[in-house]
């Protein structure tokens, strides 16, 4: 009877799996690693064709938006064709392990190659890029000697010349946050009551609309990850826009950073070839693929990072483990809230 039991729950889940178009019928679950990924096909498909081509493992991958694939994966429980879960922000991480989703993975390579602050201290969840989310300025409006912190963006000196990024992205609310795990509840709300007090305008939907805000002089700074600048500027390199570094002096922690990440689920059904994939991306030539090609940060500090990303100067990474972005999530929304930041 267990024998038949076993046999029918197997049976089920390949079915699973080929309904999804996610495991070939050729294949065995050992030759090929099933990924659901928010990061965009374009960035992760030539990665996973060249891993194929070096290992003869195949990768297939499902790409939606973080909500709707931990949904699936819910969903799906120990039936996932799901071998890992590949996402953006380290708060969209926290919550997937935090919901049971992710398994613990031990790998010496990928403590090596990535630094502690950058990954799940349970090793749930490792970061595979660094995203940093700093201020750009107008070069024709703003003296950079004015710049400093985050927190001094709360300064009536910056009274109607400060731009954000609607409060109802992840990326803020990791922000706030990691400013709720530095400074407390109650000075982190004072800090992002006085950033409503200074806007020039309502937040806007993303942070490409606010550096355009910027550079026409709508406001003269924003906080923005920098990859966006980089885009805006490959089409438009003309704009007067430039990156200022915060928190870099002796007294204060460093740039925010966040990352773009993964885990290994816990129904894989590959786990061995899903670890070996993500110390792969961990590495070498596939870190500077992976970073470079969305304009972001390696998280292995032994690579170097694209010429464009170099050209922004170097700066110093606020050292408080990311994972605080995911637990401090909900108070970070609730305050931001209370302190009309919409």
């Amino acid at each position: 009877m267990k024998f038949a039991s076993r046999l029918r729950s197997l049976t089920a889940s390949v079915a699973v799996l080929l309904s999804a178009g996610l495991l070939a019928p050729s294949l065995s679950a050992a030759e090929q690693v099933v990924v659901y990924s928010a990061r965009n096909e374009q960035l992760i498909k030539p990665l996973f064709d060249l891993y194929q081509k070096e290992t003869g493992v195949r990768v297939r991958f499902l790409t939606d938006k973080e909500g709707p694939l931990l949904a699936r994966l819910k969903a799906e429980g120990a039936n996932t064709p799901a071998d890992i879960l590949l996402t953006v922000d380290a708060g969209n991480l926290w919550q997937a392990a935090e919901a049971g989703l992710l398994q613990a993975t031990d790998s010496e390579v990928l403590e090596k190659n990535i630094p502690a602050h950058l990954r799940d201290p349970e090793n749930r969840w490792f970061g595979l890029s660094v995203r940093a989310r700093t201020l750009v300025y107008n070069t024709e409006n703003v003296d950079p000697a004015e710049l400093s912190t985050y927190e001094d963006l709360a300064d009536a000196k910056w009274k109607n010349r400060l731009c954000l990024r609607t409060s109802n992205k992840v990326y803020n609310q990791s922000l706030v946050a990691m400013l709720i795990q530095e400074h407390g509840e109650q000075a982190a709300e004072g800090i992002v009551r006085g950033w409503v007090a200074n806007l020039a305008t309502s937040p806007f939907s993303d942070d490409t609309a606010a550096l355009k805000a910027v550079a026409v002089g709508q406001c003269d700074v924003t906080v923005v990850n920098t990859y966006y600048l980089g885009r805006l500027m490959r089409s438009e390199p003309g704009l007067p826009l430039k990156i200022f570094w915060p928190n870099q002096s002796a007294e204060n922690s460093g740039t925010h950073v966040n990352v773009s990440g993964a885990g290994i689920t816990l129904h894989a059904k590959n786990p061995e070839g899903a670890r070996k994939l993500l110390e792969w991306l961990s590495s070498g030539e596939a870190q500077a693929a992976f970073a470079g090609d969305n304009l972001e940060y390696p998280v292995n500090p032994a690579v170097p990072v694209v010429d464009q990303v170099a050209a922004w100067g170097e700066f110093r990474q606020n050292p408080i483990n990311v994972t605080f972005a995911g637990s401090h999530q909900a108070a970070a929304v609730k305050l931001m809230d209370r302190a009309g930041y919409r």
